[in-house]
């Protein structure tokens, strides 16, 4: 199994296969020495997926990048020092929907706004609710240990902690496993925002059982083809859809449209919808710039096949 970033064997695997955390292999034991020399065994196959979770790559090429595979429960973490980000918890959430794992969202630093009880506390599990429904909400301090008995019984099989740079996923991992194994530093006062400590991910067996993966900050979070994890993120949107007159209503201007009544009922919060538009987009954006490099791809391999092909014959020619 690949258990970090640095796990890294003499492979036989295709140059184009892509193995994270959470990756199970195929090694080929030596003949002589057997399977005791793990440094030394070839990769010979990278198995199927239960799960993966993947983003769209930071670069210019419509690329997925998988952070991690074969995961259970994709844990959210989301710090209470400042105000939650529901946009993107929202697009969190939908990368631990479309991974197939379970989603899990962890308020952390709890003690930083007052504790659990306190009124910045309940509005943060209340505003997490409404933009994760469905998902589990649990409130933690890995200073003072608020939450993370209930965190540990929902941590179940193989976890993966993701989030923000300063968002406390490595002080609770710590707290998780109760020593330090996870290097941290305090966030900038300036911003409060973290220093991007963690650069690597790596599978951490815990106390109690299971395994989690912490991971470095994530900057970008953009969209894979995530039309499940949509759906799912905002199923109160979609339940609301099927009542528009229009089967394909863009929820803009079209009359008899329920997600905009709902909305001017104050039953629905226009950031939600907005939230919802904004992310459609991207990820429609995203699958046709997928087609666009596989089309070029295809016509680039067919060329070079042709090349060959051509001069084939005229070599046999000769």
């Amino acid at each position: 199994m690949i258990v970090g970033d640095g796990d890294t064997w003499p492979a036989t695997l295709p140059v184009s296969t892509v193995t994270c955390t959470g990756d199970w292999v195929a090694l080929r034991p030596d003949p002589v020495t057997g399977p005791a020399g793990r440094g030394a065994l070839p990769v010979v196959a990278l198995l199927p997926r239960r799960t993966a979770l993947v983003r769209a790559s930071a670069s210019r090429r419509s690329e997925p990048q998988p952070l991690a595979a074969n995961v259970d429960v994709v844990a959210v973490a989301v710090p209470l020092g400042a105000p939650v980000n529901l946009g993107r918890l929202e697009r969190m959430v939908t990368l631990a929907w479309e991974s197939g794992a379970r989603p899990l969202v962890v308020l952390t630093k709890a003690d930083q706004a007052g504790g659990p009880g306190a009124p910045a506390v309940e509005t943060a599990e209340a505003e997490a609710a409404s933009a994760a429904p469905g998902v589990a909400v649990v409130t933690t301090s890995a200073a003072d240990g608020t939450g993370l008995g209930q965190l540990a019984a929902e941590l179940t099989g193989t976890s993966v902690l993701i989030g923000g740079s300063g968002a406390g996923k490595s002080t609770l991992t710590n707290a998780l496993l109760g020593v330090d194994r996870q290097q941290t530093q305090a966030v900038r006062a300036a911003d409060g925002k973290g220093r991007h400590t963690t650069v690597t991910r790596e599978l951490l067996a815990l106390p109690g059982g299971g395994v989690l993966i912490d991971t470095p900050g994530l900057r970008g979070v953009g969209l894979w083809a995530a039309d499940d994890g949509l759906s799912q993120t905002f199923a109160d949107v979609e339940e609301l859809a099927a009542d528009c007159r229009f089967a394909d209503c863009a929820h803009q201007a079209e009359p008899d449209c329920a997600v905009l009544a709902a909305v001017e009922a104050g039953t629905l919060p226009a950031r939600r919808l907005a939230s919802y538009r904004r992310l459609l987009r991207e990820n429609a954006y995203t699958a046709a710039r997928d087609d666009a490099r596989l089309r070029a791809e295809q016509t680039r391999l067919w060329k070079t096949r042709t090349r060959a092909s051509r001069q084939f014959y005229r070599d046999r020619g000769h």
